[in-house]
């Protein structure tokens, strides 16, 4: 009992700078300036979920004697993305009595997008990345207006891939964003 105890906090830990590294590079001004993300909730929520999802991809790809490692700290890091989805909601002002429908229909809106972003970069499929993304990021189904970001975070999964995981799981490094 008392190992569960202090396995959530070093859980926490692992997961937490994680979740951070992905969030600052998500907050890049490029997203917003060269790329034309509107600087709202919704397509915050869109970059956020898309270089955690980014981690998590690298995290699960990890082979070897880090493998399980790594496969845990994919894990600790989408369990602190959903608490702090849970927080941000909190901190909007959404009560209790509603949290729970609202947290259900955020959670189908990430896993939705993270099947749907997974697929593609794993096929490496700029395309039907950019069709996604266009739709959740851009609001629009112009697959072109997305393009840049497609082909960003396909180059994001290459650079991260080239990463050692120690690397990965202390300080990922991330490409330019660019148009």
């Amino acid at each position: 009992m008392l190992k569960n105890l202090f396995r959530t906090r070093s859980a926490e830990r692992m997961g937490l700078p994680l979740y951070t590294a992905a969030v600052e590079q998500a907050r890049d001004p490029g997203f917003y300036t060269a790329l034309g993300v509107t600087d709202e909730i919704d397509a915050r929520f869109e970059l956020y979920t898309l270089h955690v999802l980014l981690l998590i991809l690298r995290l699960r790809d990890e082979t070897g004697a880090e493998a399980e490692q790594a496969a845990e700290a994919a894990q600790n890091l989408f369990d602190v993305y959903v608490s702090a989805l849970d927080n941000a909601l909190r901190e909007l002002g959404v009560n209790d009595v509603t949290m729970a429908k609202k947290m259900r229909r955020l959670g189908e809106a990430l896993y939705g997008r993270m099947t749907a972003y997974e697929t593609a970069l794993r096929a490496g499929d700029t395309a039907g990345l950019s069709d996604g993304l266009a739709r959740n990021v851009y609001a629009t189904e112009d697959a072109g207006q997305a393009g840049g970001l497609a082909a960003y975070a396909l180059t994001a999964r290459g650079v991260l891939a080239k990463q050692s995981i120690d690397t990965v799981l202390t300080a990922p490094v991330w490409p330019e964003v660019k148009a």
